[in-house]
């Protein structure tokens, strides 16, 4: 079945590794002219911390895509420089077969007449972030986020509102796999989903197996 997805998009383990590379140039640069300041070899790095002269050179010219966080930082210490690592908030992440089943079982039931695509952009170039979906209709979208096991409804409400802030029209489903934890998650957090999500699920779904977008955002269990 074809899901429409937006040509040319780059997956986020490619965006990764092109990252990945990037980042290894520039600390291997770094680490070349932290040497350099210091009037130090690469063989003396390497005597200190126990790699060869051509592995030292390698690392400093991004050329050693396997070399391990625990390698990079005794370089950098040698030549007087720390290695700091963080994770920061990023795209999407990879979706697994549950997920892309619970999409697919939102557009086996909705009406036909529905344009479908996933993996849909919300801001602009550069933005990482995207709606797992967006159906539409000429003047219509609601974009859809689907959750297969809801951990933190309150950080998934804080994403939700971000993304449709930034998306700048229409409204949203929030696509939750209709399970025993979900639907405990839903009754215990009720003034959030009041809040963010006022349209019944029941007849927001009844809606666009209709043709119709929900007149507003909801959670719908499926």
């Amino acid at each position: 079945m074809q899901t429409g997805s937006v040509p040319g998009r780059e997956r986020p383990v490619d965006t990764a590794t092109r990252r990945t590379r990037a980042l290894l140039m520039e600390l291997g640069n770094e680490a070349r002219l932290g040497r350099l300041e210091h009037g130090l070899s690469q063989c003396d790095v390497g005597r200190a911390i126990g790699l060869s002269r051509s592995q030292v050179s390698r690392v400093e010219r991004g050329l050693a895509p396997n070399v391990s966080v625990r390698v990079l930082a005794r370089l950098e210490a040698a030549v007087g420089l720390d290695l700091a690592v963080r994770t920061y908030p990023g795209g999407q992440p990879i979706r697994d077969a549950a997920h892309v089943a619970l999409l697919r079982r939102l557009r086996a039931v909705i009406d036909p007449g529905w344009q479908w695509r996933t993996e849909v952009p919300v801001g602009p170039p550069g933005d990482r972030r995207a709606w797992d979906a967006v159906i539409g209709r000429p003047g219509t979208q609601v974009a859809v986020e689907a959750e297969t096991r809801v951990r933190d409804l309150q950080s998934l409400e804080r994403r939700v509102s971000l993304k449709q802030g930034d998306w700048g029209a229409g409204s949203v489903v929030l696509l939750l796999a209709d399970t025993r934890s979900n639907r405990l998650v839903v009754r215990n957090y009720t003034d959030i989903i009041l809040g963010t999500f006022p349209v019944d699920g029941r007849g927001a779904l009844a809606a666009l197996q209709s043709g119709i977008a929900p007149n507003g955002n909801a959670v719908i269990l499926l």
